[in-house]
């Protein structure tokens, strides 16, 4: 508390009414109704309280679920238009206030402030062209085969959309649900991941100050299991948009297949970068590093698989490692640093028991593979990055995600046998390429995976 206090009063905020961050509720700022809050650590040093949010439970999604339903049939009535205007007024908000919110970003999530500052921006552009997007939802005429008919289209709000966010990007992927349910004509109830709550709240508190109409944007912060759960069940929403595991999308997917309300799900990936024997091997190596190790490889596209042609496999792993090696660790807000911490103690628990299956499993550990430790390392989740190589398609490091800064090397003798070994997991998320030959590059677009 005192170290919430003091950060606080060092940027000369004041001190806040009940020392944290209410929900958002019928266009009021709200405490949870059981009175208890959890706090927001920053990962790269635990001694900081960023912030103290709601542990929100069930009646507390409820209110916001009723104060949408309530206000989404006057909001569906404003022209689609004047929807847009609150989104511009918030992006101009935003904008204002970008240096601020990046930091406030590397200080709860850990990613490094050019990161952060980027994704701020991200989520701006998104409000704008969304925001745009209130003029140009147009209908359409369909042709009759009958004379004197007229057929056209007419688009409708769902009603109550829900939106469960997670931490990897706080900003931008809030922006991205939320905005188009916005100017479609939906009230919305965001529950955004309690591991980094504070950059939606800055998105919600714009559109408060943009002037949204109360009621039409609830924000309710709280763990998966009480506000996420009460969320997904509540009777009033027709849509719910996850972004997260696998495990918990599947248990959603199976708990809302029978209501027939919208679902739509973005989880998990274990994605490859192919690497053929004509690409040019800095370049290739710099890919490499970004894909993997950018944001802490904490993020559903990280690229952890490397697929490489034999023909340059040696070569493209020494400048890999000269280039890997070279990454600067630590505190996302200090000048020149490359890669933060993991976003807290359990993912680094994972990233690390990750790295030990990988060595029991016959990888070649070439480089990383600890925690970081002495000095200010000791005050935050940091690790080194990691590469593997001799990984094979059987090993678990290739097959399930990390989400965490660990590359698996694997070797391909050609074109047709990266493709085999890329496409030899469950995930089909993203993928890349690296050549000169745009014959290969369209045939890896275009690539139909055999199945068994």
């Amino acid at each position: 508390m005192a170290a919430f206090r003091k950060w606080r009063l060092e940027r000369g905020a004041g001190e806040p009414m009940s020392e944290g961050f209410n929900n958002y509720i019928a266009g009021e700022w709200v405490p949870a109704r059981n009175g208890k809050t959890f706090a927001n650590i920053n990962p790269a040093n635990t001694d900081e309280v960023v912030g103290l949010f709601q542990a929100s439970g069930p009646e507390d999604v409820e209110a916001a679920s009723d104060a949408a339903a309530k206000a989404q049939p006057a909001w569906a009535a404003v022209p689609a238009p004047r929807r847009g205007e609150y989104l511009f007024k918030a992006a101009e908000i935003l904008e204002g206030r970008l240096a601020k919110l990046g930091e406030e970003m590397t200080r709860e999530e850990g990613k490094t402030l050019s990161e952060a500052k980027g994704e701020v921006k991200r989520a701006i552009n998104i409000f704008r062209y969304f925001g745009g997007e209130g003029a140009r939802s147009f209908s359409y005429q369909i042709p009759s085969e009958r004379e004197n008919v007229f057929c056209y289209t007419v688009r409708k709000p769902l009603g109550v959309v829900g939106l469960v966010t997670p931490w990897n990007f706080p900003s931008a992927i809030p922006a991205w649900k939320m905005a188009p349910a916005l100017v479609t004509g939906n009230a919305v109830v965001i529950k955004p991941a309690s591991l980094a709550p504070l950059s939606a709240y800055r998105l919600v508190e714009a559109l408060h100050e943009a002037g949204i109409p109360a009621g039409v944007l609830n924000y309710v912060t709280g763990s998966g299991g009480a506000a996420g759960n009460a969320l997904a069940e509540n009777r009033h929403v027709r849509a719910l948009s996850f972004t997260g595991s696998c495990e918990v999308g599947k248990r959603l997917h199976e708990k809302l297949g029978g209501r027939r309300i919208r679902l739509q799900l973005e989880m998990g990936g274990k994605n490859p970068t192919v690497v053929l024997r004509d690409a040019d091997l800095d370049y290739a190596a710099d890919i490499l590093v970004n894909g993997a190790f950018f944001s802490t490889g904490q993020k559903c596209t990280a690229s952890s698989r490397a697929i490489i042609e034999k023909a340059i496999a040696e070569p493209l792993i020494e400048k890999l490692l000269a280039k890997t090696k070279k990454l600067k660790i630590g505190n996302g807000l200090e000048a020149g640093v490359d890669m933060g911490p993991a976003v807290d103690a359990a993912q680094l628990e994972t990233d690390l028991k990750y790295i030990e299956i990988g060595k029991q499993e016959g990888a070649r550990l070439l480089c990383g593979g600890k925690r970081l430790g002495g000095g200010a390392y000791d005050k935050g989740y940091f690790i080194e990055p990691t590469i593997f190589a001799g990984v094979t398609s059987e090993m678990r490091i290739a097959q399930e995600e990390i989400f965490g800064p660990v590359l698996a090397v694997m070797a391909a003798n050609d074109f047709e046998d990266a493709m085999l070994v890329a496409n030899s997991v469950k995930f089909g998320l993203s993928a890349s390429i690296v050549s000169k030959d745009l014959t290969r590059v369209h045939q890896f677009i275009y690539w139909i995976p055999c199945r068994a």
